[in-house]
């Protein structure tokens, strides 16, 4: 679609795949794993973190701009002599397209040209987004590593309603435990409105939340071994029953295909507070979790907190960790990690969770 000077473009709101594109991270724009949007310039090529960003870099006659696939926020005004050709819906590479890039505002050309291929011009989303945040130990240090600060700042920056809270899920009277079996016994085993042990089933927060965040405390990854005699309904942490919950667990929030959640891969132990094989369990299971069990093109997505604390090692390093025998991460890690969690709740309902980065990173 090629547009002239002097147009306006105010086309209705498309229903696409978008990943998350914004400018409320900052983004290293000196290299393309970090970039998202390229421009081709005569014989240079730089990266950019918006399509305004890499427009305002122009200096040729005949530039080819590259987006990602996902949605830009803001109005974008065309207004020198040039002819810009502007191509969207690119994966993380540029190697190949995997969606449309869209544009929240209004795109107008007031001097020059513009050529457009897998753009959409779309109008911001009016509703709140609700979010809840189920966690114990763990999601709390990291909520208050600054969670809903990022939310907020993602807000003001771009426009969204975005709405977050917390809470410790499940709580009393149920036991302090948040692993596979107990997601499966509260939204797997009990469904309706009269949750077990007073705790809301999956039925009731889906009622009053669009994006459910959830995760598991660092016991889970204290793994033993097989019995070769698998049970979804025991407790005991083992790869077999693990894969089993997961997989009813699966079955069940697709259910809900309309919302959307993500699982956080779980809390890492530090090498202090496990075995070496239950540890390698753990990295055995959380691996399944990311590449067999997480599929693209349903409503469940994964944000990969275990990498971040191990590093891609085996045990919660010591310098995320509170302490060698205290396996809660530690204020400064939490603080690190905060905005990915929010980035990567941000790129999930904005379509991205296919696409973006599992880490938030």
């Amino acid at each position: 679609m090629g547009v002239q000077g002097g147009c306006r473009l105010n086309l209705k709101r498309v229903g696409i795949a978008a990943a998350l594109l914004t400018t409320a991270v900052a983004l290293d724009t000196g290299s393309a794993g970090a970039a998202i949007t390229r421009l081709t310039d005569g014989g240079n090529t730089t990266f950019h973190q918006t399509i305004a960003a890499a427009f305002n870099s122009i200096t040729g006659d005949t530039p080819v701009i590259a987006a990602q696939a996902g949605t830009f926020r803001g109005n974008l005004d065309i207004d020198r002599s040039v002819t810009v050709k502007l191509k969207g819906g690119y994966n993380g590479s540029y190697a190949g397209t995997v969606g449309m890039t869209a544009i929240e505002g209004e795109l107008s050309v007031s001097y020059g040209s513009l050529e457009l291929d897998r753009i959409a011009i779309t109008s911001a989303p009016a509703d709140p987004v609700r979010i809840i945040y189920l966690h114990h130990s763990t999601g709390n240090n990291v909520w208050y590593g600054g969670v809903p600060e990022f939310i907020s700042s993602y807000n003001s920056s771009t426009g969204a309603n975005f709405q977050i809270t917390e809470r410790a899920y499940p709580d009393s009277p149920y036991p302090w435990e948040n692993y596979p079996y107990d997601y499966w016994k509260l939204w797997v085993d009990t469904t309706g409105e009269t949750g077990y042990l007073e705790q809301d089933t999956l039925d009731t927060l889906a009622a009053n939340y669009d994006v459910i965040v959830f995760k598991h405390c660092f016991p889970v990854s204290d793994i033993e071994a097989d019995t070769g005699a698998p049970d979804i309904a025991s407790s005991r942490k083992s790869l077999e029953n693990y894969q089993l919950q997961y997989n009813a667990l699966k079955t069940r929030l697709r259910q809900f295909p309309d919302k959307k959640f993500i699982v956080w891969t779980g809390a890492a132990l530090t090498e202090a507070a496990t075995m070496p094989e239950n540890a390698e369990r753990a990295r055995q299971f959380f691996s399944w979790v990311r590449n067999s069990w997480d599929e693209t093109g349903d409503n469940i997505f994964v944000w990969d907190f275990w990498t971040l604390e191990t590093g891609g090692g085996l045990y919660l390093t010591l310098e995320n960790a509170a302490s060698s025998g205290d396996s809660h991460p530690n204020g400064t890690f939490s603080a690190a990690v905060a905005p990915l969690v929010g980035k990567r709740i941000v790129d999930v309902i904005e379509g991205g969770g296919d696409s973006g980065s599992i880490t938030g990173d």
